[in-house]
């Protein structure tokens, strides 16, 4: 079976000089209320929406590492809810792009990456940072969280210009194993996610919260089937990052 990691929209794929890769939006899900999740980031590419992020602090949004192809120019757009037209929404360039080092185009290892803005953020109404997880932190199974983002409302449907979100329950992490195999999925690295809404195509980078926490990233669904339930979406486990994230944000202070 193949796999994709939830990447760029399937219009941009020729201009990518990696392992094509699609992205994921939000299925059997619902409007967010707007500008109930601040930390939402649209990152584009030439004006399109391509993948998720969300901001951290008021310069640093934490994405997919996927989602940047090594060449191209990307924008956040911060603020925004309805990307057509969002008075509030600001976009920003980006100053620095922070891939994890061990991360390769080749494998969904370390698939997390860290984008340094070229403006401070201001914190109001329609941009707040989010809560990250303690190092070594874990998600119960069964535990209600949920994922948000601007992707496709279904398998071979259009993206959304609303933001969308649907609530999921984290999945026993040896289902997810066994469900992915071990060439697909680190148990240490990763967790996955169940329920009726999830995921599809232009959510990559986008954040798994639980609480107000992001617990993970999202990063990679089944291609044939957004939110399937024999291949469950896959987010990259940030409390095994924080030591990463700190460090890389000191170093900017």
């Amino acid at each position: 079976m193949t796999i994709i990691s939830l990447l760029l929209l399937a219009s941009l794929l020729p201009h990518l000089t990696f392992t094509a890769r699609v992205n994921v939006g939000i299925v059997n899900g619902r409007e967010a209320k707007p500008h109930s999740r601040p930390y939402m980031v649209s990152i584009q590419s030439n004006n399109v929406h391509i993948c998720g992020g969300f901001l951290i602090s008021n310069e640093f949004v934490l994405t997919a590492a996927h989602c940047w192809n090594g060449t191209e120019t990307l924008t956040a757009v911060v603020g925004a809810h309805d990307l057509r037209a969002s008075r509030n929404s600001d976009h920003i360039g980006v100053e620095s792009y922070i891939p994890h080092p061990s991360y390769t185009d080749h494998f969904s290892w370390n698939d997390i990456m860290l984008l340094r803005l070229q403006e401070k953020v201001d914190q109001n109404n329609y941009a707040k940072w989010i809560l990250l997880p303690e190092k070594g932190e874990d998600v119960k199974e069964d535990t209600r969280c949920s994922v948000a983002g601007w992707g496709r409302l279904e398998t071979h449907g259009s993206k959304s210009d609303r933001l969308m979100e649907a609530n999921v329950y984290v999945t026993d992490n040896t289902e997810c194993f066994r469900k992915w195999g071990g060439e697909k999925y680190s148990l240490s690295q990763m967790v996955c996610t169940h329920g009726q809404g999830g995921s599809c195509l232009g959510d990559s980078g986008g954040p798994l919260v639980c609480g107000n926490t992001a617990v993970g990233v999202t990063a990679f669904g089944y291609k044939s089937h957004c939110n399937s339930p024999e291949k469950p979406n896959v987010y990259i486990k940030i409390s095994l990052y924080i030591p990463w994230i700190n460090s890389v944000i000191k170093k900017y202070e």
